[in-house]
This record gives C-alpha cells, structure tokens and sequence, in this order.
C-alpha cells in the first residue's frame, strides 16, 4: 500500500510593524539664567529637526568651572519654567535637579533612555560648545545614545570629530554672563531674557552684587 503523506500548509507569520520613536530634544545647561538667545537656539533647531518636544534641562550642580558660583538649581529651574511656559513646543525635564549633584550628560542620558525607550533622543546645544565635547565623560558612549544638533551662527565652524547636525540659526549673541554683569551694574535687561524672568530676578534680588 502507498503511504500517503499528508503536507502541513504553511502559515505566513507577520511580524508587527515596530513603532515608530518619538523625536525628542533635549536642550541641557545651567541657565544661569536663561536668555532669548537660548529661546530662539532651542527653537529654531527643535523646528528645523521637525522634532515632537524640546525639554529644556537644568543642571543641579554644573561640572563646567565656568559656572562654579551658580545660584541655586530651584531658582534655576523656575527661570526656565517662566521663560518657555507660553510655549506648547517647549517642557522642562528635572532629572538632573532631581538626582542632584554634578550633572554628567552621559549619565543623564543613559538614565533617560532607559526610561523612556520610546524616544529617539537629539542633543541640543550651540556651536561654540561643539568643541568642548572632547572633554566631555564617556562622550564616545554619549554619541551612540543621542544625535547632537548644532545651532549655528553666521561665521562660527561647522567641524567637529563627532557626528553632528547643523543648523543655521539667527545670529542673536546675548550671553548669561553679559546679563549677570547688567544686573549687577543696574543697566537694563530688557528684551535679553523672557519678561517673566526679569521680574522674577528683580523680586528675589538675583545676581545683585554677583561676580563670576
């Protein structure tokens, strides 16, 4: 007798479509305070990127000397808060205030993509920083969590040893320190930083009598 053999059909398996990540920016810094030409850098490389958010991120204690003598991260993160809140494209992150101590970005970061492994993070900054990044810890490990983003003014390199996005941005040069030195010389701030934040300064008495 002939065997017969019977043939299983085969059954076509699909494999589900992996979901799309969102894209987020993170904009770090010490804020020391925060100024319209950090406002118009998160903006317009956030817009140029098509990002979903931008979450600016203070820092708790900086590790750049720089900002040794910067006031108190509370103070810091309510500046923040009052200079991007009419802004439905900005949040605020408080990761680093919260874990307190030096602010290291790889730590940070690692930290964030783990808890939100939804989120296709990009690191936003200036171009004058790019050249910093060699010193930054583990900068090899950071580059392969996040995709920096440069902001660039008219003149200023567009090299850099790592990978880097750029950005043209509008040529605005204002500076925390610059505004630190207006306030304590009693010459006016206006229109350098969000007028929430000038009012917020001028009740707490901020940076009067301050030297970096």
């Amino acid at each position: 007798m002939r065997e017969t053999v019977t043939i299983a059909p085969q059954v076509q398996t699909e494999t589900a479509p992996q979901k799309e990540k969102k894209r987020i920016g993170i904009f770090g810094g010490t804020f020391n305070p925060p100024h319209i030409g950090q406002l118009v850098l998160a903006e317009s490389v956030g817009r140029q990127l098509g990002l979903e958010k931008v979450y600016w991120m203070p820092n708790a204690q900086p590790v750049d000397g720089t900002h040794a003598s910067a006031i108190a991260p509370s103070y810091r993160m309510q500046m923040v808060h009052l200079a991007i809140t009419d802004n439905a494209f900005f949040d605020i992150e408080l990761l680093e205030i919260r874990n307190g101590g030096e602010s290291h970005t790889f730590d940070t970061m690692r930290e964030l993509v783990s808890l939100h492994p939804e989120n296709e993070y990009y690191f936003i900054l200036g171009a004058e920083k790019i050249k910093t990044l060699a010193t930054w810890d583990h900068i090899d490990e950071l580059s392969q969590l996040v995709t920096f983003a440069a902001g660039v003014r008219e003149g200023q390199s567009t090299s850099s040893d790592y990978p880097v996005l750029w950005f043209n941005v509008p040529d605005i040069r204002v500076s925390a320190s610059e505004i630190r030195t207006r306030i304590r010389m009693n010459q006016s701030i206006n229109y350098l930083v969000a007028e929430r934040v000038a009012l917020f300064m001028q009740e707490y008495n901020l940076y009067r009598g301050f030297y970096d």
